[in-house]
């Protein structure tokens, strides 16, 4: 068997944890640059507002509702999942984390599964505040729709087990056959074309057609919704790339010094990802652009790979890179957009091919930034950074640059991950 557990409306559980008056109040949590709705309590679903509604649309829906409104807190959202992850870890025998909010769970051979269930509801709401839902069936799929009917019928309190076939059945009769896990809306729409609406009509058509009509995805899918496990997510594969990038508000950025800072904040962005997964990079691409839907400025296109001798997730070797291309070819007057950071051509951190005439002292940069990412983990955020990422931690005692940052006008506080931030109580009383 297998178990999910889903963190119930994270973004917005997470803003909650912290803030007591926020329970029961409709409650939003915005995308980068404060552009539209990425979270949404269930208050506020029963208010009608969607996912990906655009902030100045619903503006007035928002104040004639009282809706608190809150920026992405990606800090504190990741740190709130390190949390639960490490909860999890202490209880399962076996887990592996799907995503921010999500983790599975391999339940073989654990008894007493409706206890158990009840057990990681209860600790992990205990332990952080973040309520969430267990699925257990056993595919990983069908344990992605037993915490779907966990989330929306409140009888389960938070526990949902398909452990027989007649369970089977009735769940996939009930659901529609766009909310399985990995069918995406080419294939929703194709299947609902042929008359299959429900997940059951789905699981009921023959292999043969399933494999001849779909793809391979769609095929897994088809067999674990029949209760074949086939899907091995116990070890996922590590990204073949890291991104890092953002649109900047208002009318871009055209202080070459604002860029490089941005440049040099998604780069180290990417070399943190690129140490937590253990891995290197072989290639640095740098771009930016202005906007396209300007014709009152000349447009520009910044757009660069760089090849390394020697795969790297240094810090320092990688800013430099990144600055080098802004440096060479950022054009006066342009007012840039959008600007980002991919790093690729990515390899295991521990099988690189050494080369004579490094330059790079590898053993003790390796040092360095292990240090480095202790420090941060212990002090905050990008306490210790590079000097061309801006004198922007109040730390330092530094002010903070607005000129490229994401315009998060409802930001709540790093509760977790910052000393001058955590809650302050009054014991007056």
């Amino acid at each position: 068997m297998f178990g999910l557990v889903d963190c119930n409306n994270f973004y917005v559980s997470c803003e909650r944890v912290f803030n007591p008056s926020l329970q029961r109040q409709p409650v939003v949590v915005l995308s980068n640059n404060d552009g539209c709705i990425i979270a949404r309590s269930n208050e506020a679903k029963a208010l009608g507002l969607k996912m990906g509604d655009p902030l100045f649309k619903v503006r007035d829906a928002l104040e004639r509702h009282s809706v608190r409104v809150f920026s992405s807190n990606y800090v504190l959202y990741g740190d709130m999942s390190r949390r639960v992850m490490t909860l999890l870890a202490q209880l399962a025998p076996d887990i592996s984390q799907y995503s921010i909010d999500e983790c599975f769970l391999d339940l073989h051979g654990v008894p007493a599964l409706p206890d158990f269930g009840r057990r990681i509801v209860r600790t992990v709401g205990q332990g952080t505040g973040i309520p969430v839902t267990v699925g257990i069936a056993p595919t990983k799929t069908l344990a992605k729709v037993a915490a779907h009917f966990g989330k929306h019928y409140r009888a389960y309190k938070g526990v949902c087990i398909i452990d027989n076939e007649r369970k089977r059945q009735q769940a996939l009769r009930l659901l529609d056959v766009a909310d399985v896990w990995g069918i995406g809306r080419r294939s929703r729409d194709f299947l609902h074309v042929q008359g299959v609406h429900t997940a059951l009509q789905f699981s009921e058509l023959s292999e043969d057609w399933v494999r001849r009509r779909l793809s391979v995805t769609g095929l897994h899918k088809w067999k674990e919704l029949r209760g074949i496990s086939c899907i091995d997510i116990d070890q996922p594969a590590e990204k073949g790339s890291i991104c890092t990038s953002r649109s900047f508000p208002g009318q871009g950025v055209s202080c070459q010094g604002q860029l490089e800072e941005a440049v040099a904040n998604f780069t180290a962005a990417c070399s943190h990802k690129l140490r937590a997964q253990h891995s290197l990079c072989g290639s640095l691409t740098v771009y930016a652009h202005t906007s396209r839907f300007r014709t009152d400025v000349a447009p520009n296109i910044i757009n660069r790979t760089l090849q390394f001798v020697t795969p790297t997730n240094d810090l320092r070797e990688l800013v430099s890179a990144a600055m080098g291309v802004i440096r060479r070819d950022f054009r006066s007057g342009a007012q840039y957009k959008k600007a980002g950071v991919i790093v690729w051509n990515l390899c295991d951190d521990h099988v690189v091919q050494g080369n004579l005439f490094d330059p790079l002292d590898r053993q003790r940069s390796e040092h360095l930034s292990r240090v480095v990412d202790v420090i941060n983990h212990q002090c905050g955020h990008d306490a210790v950074h590079t000097a061309v990422q801006g004198n922007f931690s109040a730390i330092n005692g530094g002010a903070v640059s607005e000129g490229w940052r994401m315009r998060r006008e409802y930001i709540s506080q790093h509760y977790t991950t910052d000393l001058r931030q955590i809650i302050s109580v009054n014991a007056d009383r």
